[in-house]
């Protein structure tokens, strides 16, 4: 079951990074400077580091394994980007039925998983996904809950509907987290509309959205009241988040979103706050020329972190395990781009190293913490993998 990281620091969809098996809107990456509370930190790229660790492959043959959680049986939930979802429950895996319909095209199929934080009193699975319902030709993003009974989801909800549906095939989003305190926050993309939707409080898209567990929307959200503004709407200005966790210590939910050629950025989520994409931007368009001259301004929140070039990142973790002593403390990004994972140390709030792990793995999508410790990494092409402990 996802856990409640507490994270004391602060800490694109980039086409390429995000969905390599696809011909269409393929944008390059490449790695990385960055800044922590507004101070720039470089660390050049001759000073980024690699460890060697083991790992085990946990769950053989997956795709796209876009997203993964635990149940409290220890049994992992699995979502495939085509639409499968996997019960992966000792040792065998198993298709569950009744998985939503799901439109995949492009960087949109099915996204991420999250078993709800009252689960064993009430069951509830929550699953963001690319979905073809409504009116208009393509898809957006949903936010659906169920259960699981006998192998099949039943009792489904449909909780949120992005709107407009669109055929463009990027920047879905999305990742789901909860706060402890009864509400659910999940992200969608930008959905390719960089100059409309990331700016416009009556358009979807381009936000962090924040309800309560049975979808209905809190009174105390930013824009509630506001004519025309979309009132699940936490905050806005976002390209596409697909990493996203709940920092219990300052009662604030962590992003980390893709950047175009550049830029990609981790952000803390604030109540109302617009984080400026497309106006202020640390990256490029793809072929070199600028869309923006700032990278600040006084009505835009500013990143904690940010990379230039991309790595397009894809999940992350803070890790509070013990098994892992030389990570305890510090954070795990995968990077879509250099198939790594890479280990931010920190030193409080600032990151003052950095250190590729599982160099050349492949592809890395999702990184979880389980309940009992252990760090498994989604790799496409390959399946799960578990970071192996080092030796003393």
């Amino acid at each position: 079951m996802k856990k409640l990281f507490i994270l004391s620091l602060g800490l694109s969809l980039v086409a390429c990074g995000e969905n390599g098996k696809q011909a269409e809107n393929i944008e390059q990456v490449t790695e990385n400077d960055t800044v922590v509370q507004n101070s720039p930190v470089t660390i050049p790229e001759e000073e980024l580091t690699t460890e060697e660790y083991e790992y085990e492959v946990v769950v053989p043959d997956l795709d796209i394994a876009w997203g993964m959680d635990f149940l409290p049986d220890g049994s992992m939930l699995i979502t495939e980007k085509n639409g499968d979802l996997i019960h992966f429950h000792n040792g065998q895996k198993q298709l569950v039925k009744g998985a939503p319909q799901v439109y995949n095209r492009g960087q949109g199929g099915f996204l991420d998983v999250a078993v709800g934080p009252n689960y064993e009193s009430d069951g509830w699975i929550y699953f963001t996904y690319a979905s073809e319902e409504g009116e208009g030709e393509g898809g957006n993003t949903a936010l659906m809950r169920a259960k699981l009974e006998n192998n099949q989801l039943t009792s489904k909800e449909v909780l949120y509907k992005a709107t407009p549906n669109t055929t463009r095939g990027q920047h879905f989003g999305s990742r789901i987290s909860f706060d402890g305190q009864g509400h659910l926050f999940f992200s969608i993309g930008d959905r390719g509309d960089r100059d409309v939707n990331p700016q416009d409080l009556t358009r979807d898209g381009g936000k962090v959205y924040r309800l309560n567990l049975d979808g209905s929307i809190p009174q105390d959200n930013p824009f509630v009241g506001r004519e025309n503004a979309v009132e699940a709407v936490y905050s806005y200005g976002h390209r596409n988040p697909q990493g996203m966790i709940y920092n219990e210590e300052t009662g604030e939910v962590w992003v980390h979103e893709h950047g175009p050629q550049g830029g990609d950025e981790i952000n803390a989520v604030k109540k109302g706050a617009n984080y400026g994409w497309p106006l202020v931007s640390y990256g490029i368009n793809y072929d070199g020329t600028s869309f923006t001259d700032e990278t600040s301004g006084p009505d835009f929140e500013d990143p904690l972190y940010y990379w230039v070039p991309s790595i397009a990142p894809s999940g992350f973790v803070h890790v509070t395990s013990n098994k892992y002593p030389e990570l305890q403390g510090d954070l795990l990004v995968g990077s879509l781009k250099f198939q790594y994972v890479e280990h931010l140390k920190l030193d409080g709030k600032t990151v003052i190293a950095r250190e590729k792990i599982l160099e050349q793995i492949g592809r890395v999508r999702d990184i979880i913490q389980s309940p009992a410790g252990d760090i498994y990494v989604s790799v496409e092409g390959k399946g799960i993998v578990r970071i192996l402990p080092k030796q003393s």
